[in-house]
């Protein structure tokens, strides 16, 4: 039986077979503190009422108390290099401009004209100060209002304070986030532990390589729980269960923003059997889409090594190029297994050396029945090398598929298979007569999590 750290977690439940505890004890480097870390509050095993993903009040509850909260993802770093260039970012209904205002400071401006409220910006890009495209009220980087044509017309002006109003704005690990509330905790105690886990991986230096984005039609929580949990696996991922150890993964929680997932991979799924170390060696470089290597082809598994080390140390070597540095440190882990950070609401990233994915799930507008799918992937350089730049967005059509995006590799299918369920558990949702789901006790924990923190900033 997989081990079990915490009695109380999720009822005892189990899945037999070799857990990620086990798998760590065969390390032949000394595993890090972080992922020894087995820990999950108990959730409970209530139902949840659908009205959560599919009532217009819970998505007007959430816009009134949620949003205008929480430490919030808006861009990466790199998105913005040079003073004067901008992103724009919504949600919602807010607009806020996230700008280099000088080399070394990044500040987020309400997207509002304080003469007749236009949109400063309607797009990201590069200015040398903002104007008003309706009537030419104008303010420098810093917020500053310069003033506005025929100012012999808003001498009542004089008096008032013109600076456009901020929001609080706090950079990790080379994302940008952002918080409406300027009393906010500081960005690193909301992110705790993830800061002190991510400290092998400066993602900080990281640059962003893929970005693609498509809306997607289901509520924000049914696209970020999409990826919180590995049960749905065994039925809509089938092809890569020679590889993941989907029921054998482990689920921590860490306070009430913080969850993570470990899935291992180089090891068969438990509902198989008679899996070879040759088949899952094969399919985990072919069809996994997070490995160092695309193909099988010219690759033999030594006699006695285990698929798992083989990918390991496959990984190491061709990460190292990449980066520069040694890896020997690395665990087989941290080079090829699954494990995804959530931080609250809708920020998810996984640990590794390179190719680190990203999600981020933000409602379309204000509609609570579609959301907005980012999938970015960080990629690292040569030490001491210039960071490349940032890839542009990939905007995907509502009816282009991720497969379409071709630089997303053998993840695209991935993300389809994904995208299959989500709308559907939407339209499940809307007719429903059970008017609730039933989560697993510890497979989907970090879902019940999410909505534990949802609640108390709902009922704050």
């Amino acid at each position: 039986m997989a081990k079990t750290n915490n009695p109380q977690q999720g009822g005892n439940a189990r899945c037999p077979g070799t857990s990620f505890q086990d798998l760590l004890d065969l390390e032949e480097v000394e595993v890090p503190l972080y992922l020894r870390e087995n820990s999950c509050d108990d959730m409970g095993d209530d139902d949840l009422d659908v009205a959560r993903w599919v009532s217009r009040e819970y998505h007007d509850l959430e816009a009134k108390k949620l949003w205008p909260k929480v430490w919030q993802m808006a861009c990466r770093e790199e998105d913005i290099p040079e003073v004067g260039d901008n992103h724009v970012y919504e949600v919602v209904n807010e607009s806020v401009i996230i700008t280099r205002s000088s080399e070394n400071e990044i500040k987020g401006f309400i997207n509002s004209c304080l003469h007749r409220g236009r949109l400063l910006r309607d797009e990201d890009g590069h200015v040398k100060e903002f104007k008003c495209p309706f009537h030419g009220a104008t303010w420098d980087l810093d917020g500053e209002f310069k003033g506005i044509p025929c100012k012999w017309d808003f001498k009542h002006l004089d008096d008032k304070d013109m600076r456009l109003p901020q929001v609080k704005v706090g950079t990790w690990g080379g994302f940008v986030f952002i918080n409406f509330d300027l009393d906010a905790e500081p960005l690193e105690e909301y992110l705790a532990p993830m800061p002190d886990h991510f400290s092998r991986f400066p993602l900080h230096e990281y640059y962003k390589g893929i970005h693609v984005q498509r809306v997607v039609q289901c509520n924000w929580k049914v696209g970020a729980e999409a990826f919180m949990e590995s049960f749905h696996t065994v039925e809509t991922h089938r092809q890569i269960m020679t590889f993941t150890g989907d029921a054998n993964s482990q689920y921590d929680t860490f306070g009430d923003n913080v969850s993570r997932s470990v899935t291992p991979m180089g090891t068969p799924s438990p509902h198989l059997s008679g899996i070879s170390e040759e088949d899952v060696m094969k399919d985990i470089l072919e069809l996994s889409g997070r490995m160092a290597l695309s193909t099988a082809d010219g690759q033999l598994l030594p006699e006695g090594v285990t698929a798992r080390k083989y990918v390991a140390d496959t990984n190491r070597e061709i990460f190292e190029e990449a980066s520069g540095e040694d890896l020997s440190h690395a665990t087989m882990a941290e080079l090829e297994d699954a494990i995804l950070y959530s931080a609250f609401p809708n920020f998810q990233i996984w640990v590794g050396f390179h190719g680190n994915i990203v999600y981020r799930f933000l409602p379309n507008g204000d509609d609570p029945n579609s959301c907005i799918f980012d999938i970015m992937l960080l990629f690292r350089h040569p030490k001491g090398t210039k960071r490349p730049a940032a890839v542009p967005v990939h905007k995907l059509n509502p009816d282009q598929s991720f497969s379409e995006a071709e630089e997303l590799g053998a993840l695209g299918p991935v993300f389809d298979q994904d995208d299959s369920n989500m709308p559907a558990v939407q339209r499940g949702m809307l007719a429903s007569k059970k008017g609730a789901v039933s989560l697993a006790s510890y497979q989907e924990s970090r879902i019940r999590h999410l909505h534990k923190t949802i609640d108390k900033y709902l009922k704050a």
